[in-house]
């Protein structure tokens, strides 16, 4: 085998042709020896695993959806969250959300380079904020924020983070105009009647900065169902109650008060009503008024029946003689029937004749005794139990040949 550090030496004799061949044959072996060692190195490189690439970070696809509104004093932001990354690969947990957000003067090209950021929503609270798949985060703004801003536009902007290392592309701009809303109503009323739940509450006078309110359009009501146990969390916070289904528009109201008669008692319903400002073309709503908690019962009984008559039938082959008392139908729609009382004194309704309620405006008093006198009276009964007032009496009188010798 070659061997490259061999010497290359000259006796003192030698020729210059000498010199050279010895040159040549030393720099032929050591040619050789680099081209094999290189080979070798080369085979080496195939069989052996290179240097570890790290993994690419996920990336988020960027947000295409994002809405803005105002709602009281702040600006609520509504976007769908990103499953899959920009290469169609489902996200192994939600996104972290950064919010950006800069002031333009009305008029002026959104720019997404005038939006600074302003929040971060960590990955595991994402979730907290999600309603029906949407993300619904509420930006508050102060007061004087939104007094100084009448003039310009609120502008928005979206991004999310899978890893430290890269964010989604940008979000759309959501741009809008934010006004003064007014003060929230603080005194929201309601109580319950037979027909209806009635609400009230007093007018607001100023705006939520404290300038006197001079825009005022009208009024919103808004309702939904808390679930049993959290009455008193959605009386103090509607935040920290567990609501059947988000607030949702019962009606407009033109004055501070309003009549729901759409309402079902045994149920529990929270109330809130926003006030309504006017701006040119634009309205704002203040925020959610103190919310109002209610469990209507019914604790309302029937009419006092009406029209009561009472007929003595004489005895027959198949039947002794008897009063047959018949009186109007009530008109309640959770009627579910009648009493009837009896007593020998015209002033005093003395016993309930009937263990059950009738279903039908008529009785037969078959327990009659021959001369007697008797005095009737006939209470209704709704489902919830409620008894009505007595009717007015209807007496009557047993012929002496009549009913049990």
């Amino acid at each position: 085998m070659l061997n490259p550090s061999a010497e290359f030496t000259l006796s003192p004799g030698a020729s210059c042709r000498q010199a050279a061949t010895r040159f040549g044959y030393f720099t032929l072996r050591f040619a050789f020896f680099i081209a094999t060692a290189s080979l070798g190195l080369a085979l080496l490189g195939c069989a052996a695993p290179g240097e570890p690439t790290p993994p690419r970070p996920p990336v988020p696809e960027a947000i295409a959806d994002l809405a803005a509104r105002q709602a009281g004093d702040g600006v609520l932001l509504t976007f769908a969250l990103p499953r899959k990354s920009v290469e169609g690969l489902p996200l192994a947990e939600p996104p972290a959300v950064e919010v950006y957000r800069g002031f333009l003067p009305a008029g002026a090209a959104p720019s997404k380079l005038s939006t600074p950021l302003v929040y971060t929503i960590p990955s595991a609270l994402v979730d907290t904020y999600l309603t029906e798949g949407q993300v619904q985060f509420l930006d508050p703004l102060r007061p004087e924020e939104l007094a100084g801003s009448a003039s310009e536009q609120v502008i928005y902007m979206v991004r999310t983070r899978a890893s430290k290392r890269r964010a989604s592309g940008d979000s759309n701009v959501a741009a809008l105009r934010v006004y003064p809303p007014p003060e929230r109503i603080s005194d929201l009323r309601a109580e319950v009647t037979e027909a209806a739940i009635e609400l009230s509450w007093s007018s607001p006078q100023h705006t939520s900065a404290g300038a006197p309110l001079e825009s005022l359009a009208g009024y919103r009501v808004y309702r939904t169902e808390v679930e049993p146990g959290t009455e008193a969390a959605a009386a103090q916070d509607l935040a920290k109650a567990k609501l059947k289904t988000p607030l949702e528009l019962l009606a407009p109201a033109p004055s501070t008060a309003f009549r729901d008669a759409q309402f079902e008692f045994g149920h529990t319903y929270v109330y809130a009503v926003r006030s309504v400002a006017q701006y040119g073309s634009d309205s704002v709503e203040s925020a959610d008024s103190q919310p109002v908690v209610v469990t209507p019962r019914d604790v309302f009984p029937p009419a006092a029946p009406k029209g009561l008559e009472v007929i003595y039938v004489p005895a027959t082959a198949g039947a002794a003689a008897h009063l047959e008392l018949s009186w109007d139908i009530n008109t309640e729609t959770d009627l579910a029937g009648y009493y009837v009382y009896r007593s020998e004194q015209p002033d005093t309704p003395g016993e309930r004749l009937t263990r059950e309620l009738l279903l039908a405006p008529v009785f037969r008093d078959m327990s009659v005794v021959t001369g007697r006198r008797y005095a009737y009276w006939v209470s209704a009964v709704d489902r919830a139990g409620n008894e009505s007032p007595l009717s007015a009496p209807i007496s009557a009188e047993v012929p002496p040949e009549a009913g049990k010798p």
